[in-house]
Parts: structure tokens; C-alpha cells; sequence
């Protein structure tokens, strides 16, 4: 089933430029391993060595975040979007 990515800006320059990215997938796991085979260079970007996803990267699925749904098994449909959203942090006086 095809389904779309959000691509947040920081992140566009790994997806030549694209704001979506139209994967496929049955869960939000394989809908970002799907985005991560089209576009390789995310990789370094999403997942730690350990092959987890990355602290300061939140899934959102239909705009709820993936962690108090089913994680990475959530399953999807070909309507839904995910949505990559990186934390921001720092800032100083």
C-alpha cells in the first residue's frame, strides 16, 4: 500500500529537495524503511547505530504521536501520513 511522509526542512536535502515521499508499508516501521531504502543518507539521520530510532526524532501518524499508539508496529492505511518531526532544543539567555 502506498502511503506519504512528511519530510520536515532540515531533513529535505536527504530527499533531493522533497517536502513528501510517497513509501509503502503495512506499519510505520515499514513505511520508514521504505523512505530509508529510496533515500539512504536519511538513515544516518533517523536511526542510531543500534538500528533504533534516534531520541530527537518523533513519528507522528495522523498528527498522534506513534510512541503512545503501537511504536513502530502501528499499523497504517494508504490514506494516512507520517509525519517526521526532529526535537529542537538549546537556546540561551
Amino acid at each position: 500500500m502506498s502511503l506519504k511522509i512528511n519530510i520536515p526542512a532540515p531533513l529535505r536535502r536527504y530527499t533531493e529537495g522533497q517536502g513528501f515521499v510517497e513509501v509503502s508499508g503495512d506499519s510505520v516501521g515499514s513505511a520508514l524503511a521504505s523512505l530509508v531504502e529510496q533515500h539512504p543518507s536519511l538513515k544516518g539521520q533517523l536511526y542510531n547505530d543500534e538500528g533504533r530510532l534516534r531520541a530527537f526524532v518523533n513519528v507522528y501518524l495522523n498528527d498522534e504521536d506513534v510512541r503512545f499508539l503501537s511504536k513502530m508496529e502501528t499499523a497504517v492505511k494508504s490514506d494516512d501520513v507520517i509525519s517526521i518531526v526532529p526535537s529542537i532544543a538549546g537556546g540561551c539567555c
